[in-house]
């Protein structure tokens, strides 16, 4: 296993996408809309700094699992837990964001998801790890980091809220 990221290259990730998105929403609304599993505690943070900066901007969680099309490759059985979006999606500017983006199912999921909520003027993707090797045309407009990775690679995200821990390790299968 290589630390690909420490706690400290992980907070300037961070901070690169809420710099990188304030920019892009030009003083207008933001929805952040992080998905479970350490997206949303990634949409969390990025959040924070929003609102530390003045930016006007609300949070919400998406939990994809009923919308995944990969169960047969999944270690375990989904855990369902709920969606929180308390606010309109319909013309809304929403920020989908995540921390790993590889082959890009998991964000055609939650745009899938997303889209039962309302429709969005505009949906932008944000990511801590961009590691490349799509499957489907999905990219993310923000990005904290790019990792180059060989496709057998696991890219294992640690992050403090959800696993005690902060650290990006490169693990060889």
């Amino acid at each position: 296993m290589n630390i690909a990221l420490s706690p400290s290259d992980i907070s300037m990730a961070i901070q690169r996408l809420a710099e990188e998105i304030l920019q892009a929403a030009d003083g207008g609304e933001i929805e952040l809309v992080g998905i479970r599993r350490r997206g949303d505690e990634v949409a969390e943070r990025v959040y924070e700094l929003l609102k530390e900066r003045g930016a006007q901007v609300r949070l919400g969680v998406l939990d994809i699992s009923l919308y995944r099309d990969d169960y047969e490759h999944l270690s375990s059985n989904p855990t369902l837990q709920s969606s929180e979006i308390h606010f309109p999606v319909d013309g809304a500017y929403v920020v989908l964001v995540d921390d790993v983006i590889f082959t890009g199912r998991t964000i055609r999921s939650a745009l899938d998801a997303l889209f039962d909520y309302g429709r969005p003027a505009k949906v932008d993707l944000a990511v801590l790890i961009d590691r490349g090797h799509r499957e489907i045309p999905v990219e993310p407009r923000f990005v904290g980091q790019v990792l180059n990775t060989r496709r057998e690679e696991r890219v294992v995200v640690h992050l403090e809220k959800t696993d005690g821990k902060e650290s990006v390790s490169l693990i060889t299968q």
